[in-house]
């Protein structure tokens, strides 16, 4: 018989990825009591079937390419990959598929973890249909924590649910390396998987309804481009799919706007996501989608949820990560997971009562104004702040200084570098709003400009921030010696 075990906590997080985590620690820190509710494994989706799987599949391609760029290594090295090698270095990264060093930091954390199914049922109050064939009824003293991350985003296409697809879960964890792989969406997981997979012997055709990485700079989309060619990628961008069919062979045919197709033995499906808030009971507290649209939640800095049952007179509701929709990286999921972390906490104990202030350990501001983000390709795409087009319609008077890498540092990283770099200013306070590096080995430049552009340091302060020589870094002096400096 199933019992039903009644517990109370002083907080509840709904999902044990990153982000559960990160939050249920911090709570924890903070002297409270949490429980944290999954019903798949310990750590979520970036340790098993994103972040680190995909990087882990990627970084061998970067490693040969990298030795074969430089004369003296490019001798002694072979030209092409060992898969199941690079398989089982995947297999290490994700633990295969295990999550007992995760599930035993919860336990040495003071964490408590209760394997299932949970949904809201009341304000405080959550149900869950545990994995263990008990039913608990569970209260919380002072918050409910939705951090149950996205879900695959599927496009219209017609036959596409008639047919055998791969999401980036099953290519993330994929065994072998297909004769023809179909990548559908030219975001970043289309274009690091495609890369991926071509390194490993796949033919790869990529089909993209608007260009390649659209939300960064056309010059550094531009050189990613470029690399996925020069690894064999055939690309269709701006090119609709008007159908999908499978053979008789059990081969994919994709029927592409305009004219032609291609056929591949498997087809991956990377059209973006959405947060995961389906059958989590938000509409018991009065959270719902209107008119049948996708159900969105509003939060403010701290992470509180805007609107359900009794969330405006004492705060009990919060999401983060990729739930609360804000921005879909693990790394600034964890640090919203910091923050409200932190903030639950500090209510409990009185020391925090409306909206948290900007830059304060309760609020993520950096969500509005620096988020980081790299594109683990060869050559690499690395951003953080505004674009161009953002900051002019954040009101911003603003200019851009642009230049190709060539430095010493560059020419001595690989024989024909080729990268590109961009920094945003406001011309008005005279700070980086934003910059962006694209050429292999970027991604650590990344963090000198996010602190950059987080400090707000002055452009006049920043020149004396002397890059070393020779690093590829010395891009920094080129260019606020362009800007004027």
């Amino acid at each position: 018989m199933t019992a039903q075990l009644e517990r109370e906590f002083d907080v509840i997080v709904i999902g044990a990825g990153a982000v559960g985590e990160n939050v249920a620690d911090r709570v924890v820190q903070g002297g409270l009591t949490a429980v944290l509710i999954e019903a798949e494994l310990v750590g979520g989706e970036c340790s098993y079937w994103a972040c680190m799987p995909s990087k882990a599949l990627l970084r061998p391609g970067t490693a040969l390419h990298g030795a074969q760029t430089v004369p003296g290594a490019a001798e002694a090295v072979t030209r092409t990959l060992d898969t199941a090698a690079v398989l089982k270095r995947r297999d290490y990264f994700t633990s295969n598929w295990q999550d007992d060093s995760q599930v035993k930091w919860l336990q040495d954390t003071g964490i408590e973890l209760i394997r299932g199914h949970g949904w809201i049922t009341d304000t405080r109050k959550v149900e869950v249909a545990g994995l263990d064939g008990n039913s608990y009824a569970l209260s919380a003293r002072h918050a409910v924590v939705v951090a149950t991350g996205s879900s695959p985003t599927v496009p219209p296409v017609e036959g596409l649910s008639d047919v055998d697809y791969w999401t980036t879960r099953e290519a993330t964890s994929a065994h072998e390396s297909p004769p023809r792989l179909a990548v559908l969406g030219g975001g970043v997981a289309g274009t690091e998987l495609a890369q991926a997979f071509a390194r490993l012997g796949a033919s790869v055709t990529l089909v993209a309804r608007r260009g390649l990485l659209g939300a960064f700079p056309e010059e550094a989309a531009a050189l990613v481009a470029a690399g996925l060619r020069a690894d064999g990628v055939s690309l269709h961008l701006h090119t609709g799919t008007d159908s999908i069919r499978e053979n008789d062979d059990g081969s994919l045919t994709l029927e592409l706007a305009g004219g032609g197709a291609v056929t591949a033995d498997k087809l991956l499906v990377t059209t973006g996501r959405h947060p995961a808030l389906e059958g989590i009971g938000l509409e018991s507290v009065g959270l719902a989608a209107a008119d049948g649209r996708e159900l969105r939640l509003s939060t403010d800095s701290t992470g509180l949820v805007s609107g359900g049952t009794g969330n405006d007179v004492e705060p009990w509701l919060y999401a983060a990560g990729d739930a609360a929709g804000r921005v879909m990286l693990t790394h600034q999921g964890k640090y919203g997971a910091r923050a409200t972390g932190d903030a639950i906490a500090a209510r409990a104990r009185g020391e925090l009562g409306g909206e948290a202030a900007p830059w304060s350990r309760y609020a993520r501001t950096a969500d509005d104004h620096a988020v980081p983000n790299v594109v683990f390709t060869d050559p690499e795409l690395a951003s953080v702040g505004r674009t161009v087009q953002q900051a002019e319609r954040d009101g911003f008077s603003v200019s851009s200084v642009e230049l190709p890498i060539q430095v010493a540092g560059s020419s001595l990283h690989a024989e024909r570098y080729e990268g590109w770099a961009q920094l945003v200013v406001d011309e008005d306070r005279k700070v980086l709003l934003g910059a962006t590096f694209a050429g292999p080995d970027v991604a650590e430049l990344l963090h000198a400009a996010t602190i950059a552009v987080v400090g707000e340091v002055p452009l006049d302060r920043l020149w004396h921030a002397v890059p070393a020589y020779p690093t590829i870094s010395e891009v920094w002096l080129r260019l606020l010696e362009e800007y004027g400096l």
